[in-house]
């Protein structure tokens, strides 16, 4: 929020260099296959690609509201970006110099509400393809089959309603989970609970919950692994669950 992109050196804990900009920085990912390119969405309706190497900008595209979440395809052609309104856009990405375009725009959040997770996965057996995963503030968690073909076209798949939040409220795929039967996701929740949903059956979606926290539980992330979820809360504390043997 202070208009500025930190680098963090994990291991050592420290902030290993800082970009400025002018506006504040929502989102970022670093480009799955050039490394060297990291893209910002930001509080001015821009994504902005910028060189790792030099902190400066090397494309900028300009959209109507805020992009507030994103994630790119395992290629690095396509860039998926979620704004203040609940659009989501598809763009076009050249790994090589960065440039950076507009396809397809999905208006499936019916409520003009901000997007608070993309999230791109390479393959579902529900889709039988590429899937993305979007969750709205307005507590719609949407599924979306993605064309990877016709320039990351989405077309909706499934999707499941929870209660509204204030919060911006964080989701992520199972992948492991949805290996069998389903399309499952965790997601955090205002109740305090980490909950995991089977996205294709909205009738009776939750099939766990972990209790634990003692406020919103905001952000949920696995390691590489899955074997460990982390969740973090608007308290700032963050839980590391281990996976239970033979779950």
């Amino acid at each position: 929020m202070d208009k500025t992109v930190h680098v963090w050196d994990v291991s050592k804990g420290h902030c290993m260099r800082i970009i400025y900009g002018v506006s504040p920085q929502l989102c970022i990912r670093f480009h799955p296959v050039n490394n060297n390119l990291l893209s910002v969405g930001n509080g001015n309706k821009e994504i902005n690609e910028l060189n790792f190497s030099t902190g400066h900008i090397v494309c900028k595209l300009l959209f109507e509201n805020e992009i507030t979440a994103m994630d790119n395809g395992h290629t690095g052609q396509h860039l998926f970006a979620g704004d203040a309104q609940g659009c989501i856009y598809s763009v076009k990405v050249n790994s090589h110099t960065g440039a950076i375009s507009r396809s397809h725009k999905n208006r499936s959040i019916r409520n003009k509400s901000p997007i608070t997770t993309v999230q791109y996965r390479t393959f579902s057996f529900v889709a039988r393809g590429p899937v993305l995963l979007a969750c709205a503030r307005d507590g719609n968690i949407c599924l979306f089959s993605v064309a990877l073909e016709v320039q990351g076209y989405l077309t909706l798949l499934c999707s499941l309603k929870l209660a509204p939040r204030s919060h911006n409220i964080g989701a992520s795929f199972c992948p492991l989970l949805s290996l069998g039967k389903g399309e499952f996701v965790v997601s955090g929740s205002e109740d305090a609970n980490v909950y995991f949903y089977d996205l294709t059956r909205p009738k009776h979606a939750c099939v766990n919950k972990l209790q634990g926290h003692g406020s919103t539980v905001i952000g949920v992330a696995w390691n590489h692994g899955e074997n460990l979820l982390a969740s973090s809360d608007s308290d700032g504390t963050v839980i590391v669950w281990k996976r239970a043997q033979g779950a």
